[in-house]
């Protein structure tokens, strides 16, 4: 892959990656609410589910979705339907003790299946696949190379993401800061699912 190629892969990664979405939102909530050893299911599925995604899409899955709207739409109303439900978990719980005791089940294989109603990983998947790869006499060569690149971009943002929910724990078991950056992070997911409709 040439050079400006691979620059300009590293940037589409670098940006949709470490932006605001549904996956560093809840690996930010997670780490606050229940600690970075709990989040770290849910950060390593991640990478593991929107691979998975990514090679469906390079085999021509990501071209069905979009030749069939039904289909599209099916994926979009679970993505709203689950963000939706995740954001009203999160919105009621106070205090640390009370999230360890409510806590919210999201481990490894809901986080990977979370990429699939995704239409933010939808969205950059076909992109990558259509502008890296498909249609390309290296296609094989060139999914070798973008596969681990956006596996490492996708574990690192929500690991950073989540360290950042981690170390505003402390800070959040006073008073009611907790209750008010649970609701700011359901805030971010209920607006993520207003975006997917209009997406």
């Amino acid at each position: 892959m040439p050079t400006v190629e691979f620059t300009a892969l590293l940037v589409l990664a670098t940006a949709m990656s470490f932006s605001p979405g549904p996956n560093t939102t809840l690996s930010t909530a997670l780490a606050a609410n229940h600690g970075l050893r709990h989040s770290m299911r849910f950060v390593l599925a991640v990478p593991v589910g929107w691979s998975a995604l990514l090679l469906l899409c390079a085999g021509g899955v990501g071209a069905l979705v979009v030749a069939v709207p039904a289909l599209r739409w099916a994926i979009k109303a679970a993505g709203i339907g689950y963000l939706l439900w995740l954001a009203f978990k999160l919105s009621g719980n106070r205090r640390l003790a009370e999230a360890d005791a409510r806590r919210m089940q999201v481990g490894f294989w809901q986080g990977a299946a979370l990429q699939f109603v995704n239409i933010k990983a939808w969205l950059l998947a076909l992109t990558i696949v259509a502008g890296w790869v498909i249609g390309r006499e290296d296609s094989l060569q060139r999914l070798a190379v973008v596969l681990p690149v956006m596996a490492v971009f996708a574990l690192s943002s929500n690991l950073l993401y989540a360290a950042t929910g981690a170390l505003l724990r402390h800070w959040l078991a006073h008073g009611s800061r907790l209750l008010w950056f649970n609701r700011a992070m359901a805030l971010v997911l209920v607006l993520t699912a207003a975006w997917m409709v209009t997406a």
